[in-house]
Order: C-alpha cells, then structure tokens, then sequence
C-alpha cells in the first residue's frame, strides 16, 4: 500500500472520524477543552479517558459488578490516586506492576500510573510466583517498584517479592475487611486532589503472550491517530455506544479494545471472570453494539446448550471483535448463523499492533482467514533467503507499519528486513489478498526431512465429525528427529479412536503427515487468553 501525502491523510482521518461520531456537534469551546485535557495527559494510551470526562462527564464511562461510573468519575478517582501514590511514605513508584482483573480498579491503577509517569506493567493474572518475580526482578531492576493487584493474587505475590519485602503493596479488589493498603481507600483519602503531572508520557509494558519461556516486556507509548483510522475503517465502532469489553485488559487485545473504547467515549461494560452466559446477558440488558473477546470466547458461548442460547438475542451487536489466538472456523460459521454476520478477526501482535483484519464477508468466504491488511499496513511473505512467495505459498510474515513497539525491555528489538518486521509467524496470502496464518515460524514439524505445519493435520483433524478441536505438535524421535503428536477433544457422545482418526488423516494428507500418536483429552490446555499451551502438551506427550 502507497504512502499518501499527509494532506491526504488528514481528510482521510477526519472523514472516518465523522462517520463513526468522534467528531459530532459540539461547542468550540468543548472541543478545546478536550484538546486540552488530551495535551495534559501527553496524549498517551490513556489520554481518550480524560477526553471523555470533557465530551460527556455524565454518561456512563464503566460498568462492572460494583455499578456504574461516570466518566466524571473515572477522572476524579483516577486523580485521587495519582495524588496518593505521590505522598506514599517511600515516594512516588517509577514502576507499577498491574495483576488485576477486569474491574474500576484496574482502570483507576492504570489512568493514575500515566499522570505521575510511572511506567505500568501489566501482569497476566495467570502468572505463578517464580515467573512473575522473574518479571518484575527484570522490569524493575533499578527502579522504585508498587504493585497493585485483586486480593485473589495474594499468595502469588507473597511469593514473588519474598526477596522484595519492603515493595509498596496495594489492593485493587477485595472481598473481605482488610487492613491492608487499597486504592479505594487512598482516592476515598485523596479525593478532589490534583497530582503533580508528569511532563514525559508513560509508557506501558505488555507482556508477549508466546506460549513458552518467560514473556518479553514490550513497551508502547501509543499516540498515533492512523490506528484509529485504521480500526473505525475495518470495524463499524460507534461513539458513545455501549461496548462488552471481556477479554482480559491486562493481555495486549483487551488492553487495546480498552483504550480504543475510551477514546470513543463508548461505555465499558465488564466483568472480573469471564462467564459465557453472563456474556450474553451484559449484551443484550446493555443493549451493546459492541463484544470484545478472545476467540476461546465465542468457542464457550457457542457450547451453551440450545435452550441456553435462545434466551439472547444479541440483537443490538454491530462487531464482535476478537484477536489472540486461531479461532475455530465451525464455531465463527454458527456463531454469526445465530447471532449475525457480526465477527471481526483481529490479527495482531504485542510488538507490531494491528496488522490484518477479517470481516464478516471474509469469514464466510473463508472462515480461517486473519483478514486483508489494515489501512497503513504492508505484508510481504517472504523465504528463508528474503524473496517475497507467489500467491498460496507458505512463507515468513513480515510487516511494516506505524504501530510498532518502541521495542523490548531488555534493549532487543524483532528481527528485521528492507524496514518490514518479522511477525515471527508464517503464512500466506491468496488470490484475494487475504492473510492466512498457518502458526509460529518456530512450530514447523521436520519429521523424516519433511516438513509439516501443524495447522494442516489439525484442519484435518477437525474435520471429522466427531472432532471438536485438535492441536499437533512435534515430539523429538531418534529415528525421524521428530513425530506429529495429536491432541484431539471430540463432540459430545462421538466414538472415534485415536486408530479410526489416524486413518481419516491418512485419507486426507500425505502418510509423513499422520501423527504417530494421538491422544483424547476433555480440553486443551490454554492460557487465560485462550492460547493453546504447547508447553503442556509437550509435558504430556513426554508422560504418555
């Protein structure tokens, strides 16, 4: 895609802007005021909270199982905290380390870390006490440290800062009578005080959700217009309607859908675990035109029984926008079969933003596609000597655009080519320019000198009628230096065997293709953010 003249630009994104009611009838003065509000927050990620407490301080700014807050009220709290962790006795935190859930709390954390210019790190709520002490050690080395997280966690980061006592500890959600420090009693302390600002804008350190090894610190600044261009372009969003945000916030997507909803001004509706009823329920009572998940999500709803289903409409949805993992192409088929032609397939990554997106017409073209570039976006598939691939054929994936990371923590940086970065998955593009993701450049199966992506047995796999999903992976082998290992849940009263699904592969693909062995399982393995963990499959593959 050619780079326009920023002329061009800038009616583009003005244009857009107004279709979707970001720019609506309003004073001059408000506008201003709104500018104001942005420039005081550096226009960093979280600026679009301040500039809704100006477009609308009274309407609903986030709903989650304590009520409703305005997003007045977002603003002000979020103040009070900022307030509070300047005076607190060790001084002002450089690092805020973030393990919460979807809740008030973690937005108040997160607004109050960007005023006085510490840097957040969101910590996966999943995260056990060896590996989130080995992150905060590493994104905190140096640096005054708090971390603020739900009382749930509580035994977790007792373990994590044995070696740190003296770190600052704050609760952001409780469920019984504490004595320990909260954030609702430090606004409730400082409420209606100002924090001094800072003058450089916050960054926020994402964790990459790679399903091995411990996560990389990514940071972004954020601030780049052409992404909201880009989204409002591709997903019909609307401002100040209300959004189900239920991914988790603390993961790159839901943290993303966050900010973008904020900027909007669309009311937030959350909750702290996701449930997949409760989902539908805060659709259809929120009257929501939007639904922010991970594809595991629609895989939970769509397994509600029949009688479960018919209870919501889901009438009011515009897009259903999820990202993080490979969604399964049956359940996006009788997912918009019930509820609309309303799923939108995010393809995007922690260090490089959005990339790609899959609307509903794509889907029902081709279910597992990731979806044509966004606007801004270049792909290019290339070999293992840099040449670009022709049309169908399997190759790296590499893109350039604006909203790359600043880079990692650790002063490392991705892998790069003639300005295209490596995404670090491999893929190919068809005849129509849509993206097909065939998995991690670092999940090629070579069995017997052969190569094998996994995605294909798994396609396969989950062809046969008794198949609900699978999962392949290589096992290392003396005699062809690695095997295909099948993980395979069924449908519910299916009869197939590991011997009649071999058979069915064998039927389909090339023989060096057919996994050695085969294993049912209930459920795969997966991360809080649905991504299926090779990890646990690789452990259990060494057990069998």
């Amino acid at each position: 895609m050619g780079i326009t003249d920023p002329i061009t630009q800038t009616l583009g994104l003005l244009s857009t802007m107004v279709r979707a009611g970001v720019i609506a009838p309003m004073r001059p003065d408000k506008y201003l005021r709104i500018g104001a509000a942005m420039q005081r927050e550096n226009m960093a990620i979280t600026s679009g909270f301040a500039a809704a407490a100006q477009r609308c301080p009274d309407r609903a700014g986030l709903v989650d199982e304590l009520g409703i807050l305005t997003w007045r009220q977002i603003d002000r709290r979020a103040d009070a905290l900022a307030a509070a962790l300047q005076a607190l006795p060790e001084g002002q935190p450089e690092v805020i380390g973030l393990m919460a859930r979807n809740h008030r709390g973690f937005v108040d954390a997160l607004i109050a870390a960007n005023r006085i210019g510490a840097e957040v790190l969101l910590l996966n709520t999943s995260f056990a006490g060896p590996a989130l002490a080995e992150v905060l050690e590493r994104e905190g080395h140096g640096k005054s440290v708090a971390v603020i997280y739900d009382e749930e966690f509580t035994e977790t980061v007792d373990r994590a800062l044995a070696e740190r006592p003296d770190t600052t500890r704050i609760l952001a959600w409780t469920d019984t009578a504490t004595e320990s420090l909260t954030v609702e009693q430090m606004i409730s302390e400082h409420e209606g005080q100002q924090p001094v600002r800072a003058t450089a804008k916050s960054k926020v350190i994402l964790l990459t959700s790679g399903t091995t090894g411990t996560p990389k610190g990514a940071t972004h600044s954020g601030g780049d217009p052409s992404v909201l261009k880009s989204i409002l372009d591709r997903t019909p969003w609307r401002a100040e309607q209300p959004v189900v945000v239920v991914a988790p916030m603390f993961h790159a997507w839901g943290f993303s859908q966050l900010a973008f909803a904020a900027s909007m001004a669309c009311t937030i509706i959350t909750r702290r675990k996701f449930d997949p009823e409760a989902t539908l329920d805060l659709v259809d009572r929120h009257r929501a035109t939007g639904l922010c998940v991970v594809p595991v999500m629609f895989d939970r709803i769509m397994d509600l029984p029949e009688e479960t289903l018919d209870k919501y409409s889901g009438r009011s949805l515009r897009f259903a926008s999820a990202s993080g993992s490979r969604m399964r192409p049956d359940v996006v088929i009788a997912f918009m079969d019930r509820f609309g032609d309303v799923i939108y397939n995010n393809y995007n990554a922690t260090e490089a933003g959005m990339i790609a997106t899959a609307t509903p017409r794509d889907l029902r073209a081709a279910p597992d596609t990731a979806g044509k570039p966004a606007e801004g976006t270049e792909i290019r598939i290339l070999d293992g000597e840099f040449n670009e691939v022709p049309i169908g054929e399997v190759g790296s994936i590499y893109v350039r655009n604006s909203t790359q990371f600043d880079g990692y923590t650790s002063g490392s940086t991705k892998d790069f080519h003639d300005g295209f970065m490596s995404s670090g998955d491999v893929g190919y593009l068809d005849d129509a320019g849509r993206l097909f993701v065939v998995g991690r450049d670092d999940e090629m199966i070579v069995s017997g000198g052969e190569n094998v992506y996994p995605i294909e047995v798994e396609k396969t796999l989950a062809a046969h009628p008794d198949v609900a999903e699978a999962s392949v992976i290589g096992v290392d082998d003396e005699q062809y230096g690695q095997r295909l290992a099948a993980f395979v849940v069924l449908n519910a009263g299916a009869a197939a065997t590991p011997d009649t699904l071999k058979q069915h592969v064998r039927d389909n693909l090339a023989n060096y293709k057919v996994p050695r062995e085969i294993t049912i399982l209930d459920e795969l393995p997966r991360s809080i953010t649905g991504k299926i963990s090779r990890k646990e499959l690789q452990d259990r593959s060494g057990k069998a």
